[in-house]
């Protein structure tokens, strides 16, 4: 009897020894955020003291990938380690994140990790019958929430909502933040859905913290932000910091907002005791929305100088702003010039936690630490696809192809002498070019294989929707009257927004 007390005691010690030794994970995240709208990679205007202190506290990403150059297939990449058409996330708005995938947050409730997802979620509707995209999205068809996906806890919209006010008038409970699955009304004042989406959102993630520590238990907090994503507004207050910017103060003020919640988890962090034995890594979707900015307009993001912009498959599309935070982990000060990306999260946080994966199902990404301490450069390659193109950095060179059997428009790019993508050197580099293209669709059969089920172990698997060859584009969520109603409604909140401006003017 005494051994099995000592041995009950023993257990008892070595779950609490773990749960103050296994560090905390927090993985932030923005959205369309350009590599170039943060202070810590050179914007003078935009004013992001939290981030840039985060920078200075651990280490900056320079070449840091989203994988996905739109919202969903990031995110997939994020929680799978997965490129999305292995988990049949086509794009923004198509499929959703299947059950038999095992995500970063299923990952660490096994090893005794509490859970939370704040924010955006975008991998799947969050009710069987309506979503905030229409009947088109197939709710029933695409049901898959967080809750079913290993998170304890969750403060979630299904999609895009508004950066002030996120569940104000104008959303008119199409898109409602879902409290652990209970969707809350934005008008009842005990919702708590006024002013800023970072602070709206922050209030959820907090409590959270405190609770597992005060549990004592380790916890992944995953935490996507709306801003600085259409619509696109700011308070007054932080209107009130950028005078003579025109609407761009809209966009600046929104990340601001976001900047200073950002703030507010840190201190909040320190005060617990947890903020040294807490991994942080902050990024963003992929780049920012819209045409290259003049004065004034609102969608004022900027790529740093980077070719192309979100959905693009050029640099400005896919490299973000990106940091890690971890104290006597990663050496504060550092930056990091070699590339990483969103795929290398699960077989970090897997190594970290000591997690196996239950199978040999692919993993795209590896273990950025050594990485990111300066202590080995990349093994991988890291591959990408979206819609009709694929590609795939390898060392400092980049390939871009456009057909399976077409070779007269392929593209490479050594990003080492030119990150901007600006000389072609495919035609005169014949053995790269061939090596490199080889590598691509090795990773598009197996990317194929993923989508029919090959990674699951199940008989007879049958995957959702229809495969998608290279140069052909999934058909989009919305057809074609839903999207000129939704360009329509674009315009009408242009003029709206311009008629204001008149009115401030005079």
């Amino acid at each position: 009897m005494k051994i099995k007390y000592y041995s009950l005691f023993l257990l008892i010690s070595i779950s609490v020894l773990q749960a103050k030794t296994l560090p905390n994970v927090i993985l932030m995240m923005a959205d369309d955020l350009g590599w170039g709208d943060v202070g810590f990679n050179g914007n003078k205007i935009i004013k992001t003291p939290h981030l840039d202190e985060m920078a200075r506290e651990g280490v900056s990403l320079t070449q840091f990938y989203s994988v996905g150059p739109v919202c969903s297939p990031t995110r997939a990449a994020v929680l799978t380690g997965r490129h999305n058409f292995r988990t049949a996330i086509w794009s923004a708005n198509t499929g959703h994140l299947r059950r038999e995938e095992i995500t970063i947050a299923e990952a660490a409730k096994s090893k005794g990790y509490v859970t939370g997802h704040f924010g955006k979620w975008h991998l799947g509707t969050l009710s069987r019958t309506m979503s905030s995209k229409g009947e088109s999205r197939k709710p029933a068809e695409n049901y898959s929430p967080p809750w079913d996906h290993g998170y304890d806890r969750s403060f979630v919209v299904e999609s895009s909502v508004s950066t002030w006010d996120p569940g104000g008038k104008g959303n008119k409970n199409k898109n409602p933040f879902y409290d652990d699955g209970v969707p809350l009304d934005p008008n009842d004042p005990d919702s708590n859905l006024k002013g800023g989406a970072g602070r709206v959102v922050m209030d959820r993630v907090i409590p959270f913290i405190e609770k597992a520590v005060d549990s004592d238990k380790p916890f992944l907090a995953v935490i996507w932000f709306n801003a600085p994503h259409e619509p696109i507004r700011a308070g007054p207050s932080y209107l009130a910091m950028y005078p003579n910017t025109g609407d761009s103060a809209q966009y600046y003020g929104c990340i601001t907002e976001m900047d200073e919640q950002v703030g507010r988890l840190q201190a909040k962090l320190k005060k617990l005791g947890i903020y040294d034995n807490t991994l942080q890594v902050f990024c963003s979707d992929n780049g920012p929305e819209g045409n290259d900015p003049d004065f004034g307009d609102r969608q004022a993001g900027v790529t740093g100088g980077f070719r192309g912009r979100k959905s693009s498959c050029y640099e400005g599309g896919v490299r973000v702003p990106a940091l890690a935070v971890w104290p006597g982990q990663i050496k504060a000060g550092s930056v990091v010039n070699s590339a990483v990306c969103t795929y290398d999260y699960m077989p970090t946080i897997a190594e970290i936690m000591g997690y196996q994966m239950p199978d040999q199902r692919i993993l795209d990404g590896e273990n950025m630490l050594p990485v990111i301490r300066g202590e080995a450069d990349r093994t991988k390659s890291i591959p990408f696809r979206h819609k009709g193109r694929a590609w795939l950095v390898k060392g400092s060179y980049k390939m871009i192809i456009n057909s399976i059997t077409e070779t007269k428009s392929d593209e490479i790019y050594d990003l080492s002498r030119d990150a901007y993508e600006t000389e072609n050197i495919n035609a005169s580099s014949p053995e790269l070019a061939l090596a490199m293209r080889k590598e691509i669709l090795a990773f598009l059969d197996s990317l194929k294989e993923s989508y029919e089920g090959a990674d699951y172990g199940i008989e007879a698997y049958k995957p959702l929707g229809e495969w998608h060859e290279l140069g052909v584009a999934p058909a989009s969520a919305l057809n074609a009257k839903e999207k000129a109603e939704k360009l329509a409604k674009r315009e009408k909140k242009k003029e709206k927004r311009e008629k204001e401006q008149e009115g401030n003017a005079e």
